[in-house]
C-alpha cells in the first residue's frame, strides 16, 4: 500500500498507456526512420532509372540516416512517469515551479548524458563516471502536507550510505520548503521522496 497517495488509476489508465507508448518514439528513432526511408526510396528510384528522384533522396537520405544513428547511440530514455500528466495538474501548478520543471526534465529524451539529473548528482557528490545512479521512475504525490515527488534510483556504484549522508541536503537542493526521505528497497535500489517540510 502506498504510504503517500498520488492518484486514482481508475480514471487514468488510458492516458497513462498513451503517454507510455509515446515515450518509445524518440527523436533519434524518428530521424533514423526518415533517413532510412529516403535512402531506400532513392535506391529504388536509382535502380529503376528515375534519376530525378534518386539523386535528391539519396543525397538527403544518407546524412539524415547517419545523423539519426548518431543520436540513437547517445540516447538516454525518459524515466517512467507513474502519474499521468493530467492527474495532479492543479497540485503541480500550486507547488514550487522547480518541481514541475524537474518532472518535465526527466520525462523526456536526453542526448549526450549518462544519467538523468547528471549535474545535480555531481553537485551532491552522488556521482560515479563509470556507473552513475540511474533514475528509473518518477511519481507525483498528493500528501496531506501537499505536493511531492517519489524518484526511484538504481544505485550504480554510489553506495546507499552516501545517499543517507546527504538526506538533509537533498531536501533543500531541489526546491525550497522540502524534506527528503530515503527508503532502501534492497537490490541496489532506493526511493527518494521529496515532501513538503512539516511545520514545527
Amino acid at each position: 500500500m502506498n504510504e503517500y497517495p498520488s492518484w486514482s488509476p481508475a480514471s487514468h489508465n488510458g492516458d497513462h498507456a498513451v503517454a507510455s507508448m509515446k515515450d518509445y518514439f524518440s527523436p533519434g528513432s524518428l530521424i533514423t526512420v526518415a533517413g532510412g526511408a529516403l535512402t531506400v526510396v532513392g535506391a529504388i528510384a536509382y535502380t529503376t532509372g528515375s534519376a530525378n528522384l534518386s539523386l535528391p533522396t539519396i543525397f538527403y537520405g544518407i546524412p539524415i540516416l547517419l545523423g539519426g544513428l548518431a543520436l540513437k547511440s547517445s540516447e538516454l530514455p525518459p524515466a517512467m512517469r507513474i502519474t499521468p500528466v493530467e492527474a495532479l495538474r492543479s497540485e503541480r501548478e500550486a507547488a514550487d515551479p522547480e518541481l514541475g520543471k524537474l518532472v518535465n526534465d526527466v520525462t523526456r529524451w536526453r542526448y549526450g548524458q549518462k544519467a538523468h539529473l547528471e549535474s545535480s548528482l555531481e553537485a551532491l557528490k552522488l556521482w560515479d563516471d563509470d556507473n552513475p545512479p540511474q533514475l528509473e521512475e518518477i511519481e507525483e504525490l498528493n500528501t496531506q502536507d501537499g505536493y511531492g515527488l517519489r524518484m526511484r534510483f538504481q544505485l550504480g556504484a554510489v553506495s546507499l550510505d552516501r545517499w543517507t549522508e546527504r538526506e538533509a541536503r537533498l531536501g533543500r537542493f531541489f526546491a525550497k520548503g522540502l524534506r527528503a526521505e530515503i527508503k532502501d528497497l534492497g537490490g541496489d535500489q532506493l526511493d527518494l521522496l521529496l515532501l513538503p517540510a512539516q511545520a514545527t
